[in-house]
């Protein structure tokens, strides 16, 4: 059992920039990020193997946001610049054994959420 926990989320102007962290109990093959806004379904924003450490992001994310994750104190983190309305959501961490990174089924943990609010 990998329990997570996120932090970071708030509200910040739209261009303004925020961090997301999420801490893993123990460690993991890969960590992600997902979010989901009121009336959507949940999507994939970005992944990482935490060994080897290569990452995978949506398109949406792709140029504006960086994870990046700590193998050593499994750790993940979300750096958001840029940051459109269109993204205000709840961001979801998430941890997996398998190897699929961008497919939410795949993912066996996740943490309890932190919202993320750009204002216009």
């Amino acid at each position: 059992q990998v329990h997570l926990a996120e932090s970071g989320g708030g509200l910040v102007q739209a261009g303004g920039s925020l961090r997301l962290s999420c801490a893993a109990s123990g460690p993991t093959y890969v960590m992600g990020w997902f979010r989901q806004a009121p009336g959507k379904e949940r999507e994939f924003v970005a992944g990482v193997r935490m060994s080897g450490g290569s990452t995978h992001y949506a398109d949406s994310a792709r140029g504006r946001f960086t994870i990046s994750g700590d193998n050593a104190k499994n750790w993940v983190y979300l750096q958001m610049n840029s940051l459109k309305p269109e993204d205000t959501a709840v961001y979801y961490c998430a941890a997996s054994f398998l190897p699929a990174v961008r497919t939410a089924s795949e993912y066996e943990y996740w943490g309890q959420g932190t919202q993320v609010t750009v204002s216009s």
